[in-house]
């Protein structure tokens, strides 16, 4: 046993291009968006991929402007994904800034011949940039397929509750100068709903105190590097994490990112119950039917559980949860695998040489990965000595 410790506009808008100087590579170009009422023109710039592809939104912090997305934008279009960035009205509430301000926006991005309308990521930061993330994104549920939230709150928990498949990126600072910012980004977190998104928590030894609230900065509250975008300096590492969380739910596998241990914690308790192996069954059997790549758990972990329970010498309920590692995974080697060696400890012996010859075989087309979390020549001989093993062991009992 391997140990594992559309373009179509509702409403006519106007798009004015400001004249400008050639940029240079990955500069961008600086455009004036103008609302669908012609109240409001917004300042953005745009940086167009060399070759058709996704698109990202990205919106920034009160207290900051779009440059503060540079770095996270030029790595976007490096990968192949067109970028927005732009500066929203500070002189209107919220209210006012929806729904023209975001679909001014969002509009703009879908109308480039080089967008694919249909594959677009909202990213936001701060208080008033996530609040503009989730309310476009639900506004465009159809077509927004990947959210990325910096540093802020918003008052559309139900969509995030409701949008059980959307993959969601949230990243928040201990030290962020506005509290209590870390407690409203957990809360966002856990309201969500969706297991394939991830939770980027800078620790501190304590939290920052609170001195004002961020969209009515007017310099009385020091920048500490905590927040939102200003993330970016104090942790280089960020822009880059961003970037392929885009990559991955707008390129690799478009609106889907792995799911993750910890967002799916409800799913894997549930499968440890009495029962549960059987609900979560018919949980994903169900959430396949409205999307065939729906996932409710990571593979290697329910894995886990299975191996856990062949340790144990309950086989049983081994072959349960690896079945059902298998339906969610099964084109994985490892999966199938695994369950091989379920089944001969349980006595069925040719249910074990079919899944021992299933992950040789998918082993050997090289057409896939050899599992959904790892693919390395070295685990691929893990896997391979394991179906081998038990190819051989009913060799011995057949002789």
């Amino acid at each position: 046993m391997k140990q594992i410790h559309i373009f179509f506009l509702s409403a006519v808008l106007v798009f004015a291009v400001t004249a400008s100087a050639k940029p240079s590579k990955n500069a961008g170009r600086v455009v004036d968006l103008k609302s669908p009422d012609g109240s409001t023109i917004l300042k953005a710039t745009y940086f167009a991929a060399a070759k058709p592809g996704p698109g990202v939104l990205l919106f920034h912090q009160s207290n900051r402007t779009r440059k503060s997305w540079d770095d996270v934008a030029h790595q976007l279009v490096a990968a192949g994904i067109n970028t927005l960035t732009v500066d929203t009205d500070p002189n209107k509430t919220r209210k006012q800034r929806w729904p023209g301000d975001l679909d001014a926006a969002f509009e703009f991005l879908g109308s480039q011949p080089e967008v694919k309308r249909g594959v677009i990521g909202i990213g936001g930061a701060g208080v008033i940039g996530v609040e503009n993330s989730v309310e476009t994104a639900r506004l465009h549920s159809g077509e927004v397929k990947s959210l990325v939230l910096l540093s802020g709150e918003t008052e559309s928990l139900d969509f995030l509750r409701q949008a059980s498949q959307l993959p969601e990126l949230f990243v928040v600072a201990d030290d962020d100068e506005y509290p209590p910012i870390v407690e409203a980004m957990e809360l966002l977190y856990v309201t969500a709903s969706s297991p394939s998104r991830k939770f980027v928590h800078y620790c501190a030894s304590h939290e920052a105190p609170w001195l004002w609230y961020e969209p009515f900065d007017l310099g009385r509250v020091p920048a500490s590097g905590g927040h939102g975008t200003d993330m970016f300096k104090v942790h280089p590492e960020l822009p880059g994490i961003i970037a392929d969380w885009f990559v991955t739910t707008l390129i690799k596998t478009p609106g889907h990112a792995p799911a993750d241990t910890v967002a799916s914690a409800s799913v894997i308790n549930q499968i440890q119950m009495p029962g549960g192996v059987a609900q979560v069954t018919q949980q994903l059997i169900e959430a396949r039917r409205k999307d065939p790549d729906a996932q409710l758990f990571p593979e290697i972990t329910v894995s886990t559980i299975g191996q856990d329970h062949m340790r144990a010498g309950e086989r049983t309920l081994a072959v349960e949860v690896l079945k059902l590692v298998l339906l969610a995974y099964p084109e994985s080697a490892d999966a199938n695998e695994t369950l091989a060696e379920a089944y001969l400890a349980d006595g069925q012996k040719e249910l074990a040489r079919q899944h021992a010859g299933k992950a040789l075989a998918l082993l050997d087309s090289h057409r896939l990965p050899a599992s959904s979390w790892t693919d390395t020549e070295q685990y691929r001989g893990e896997i391979r000595r394991g179906a081998e093993k038990t190819l051989s062991k009913l060799e011995e009992k057949q002789g």
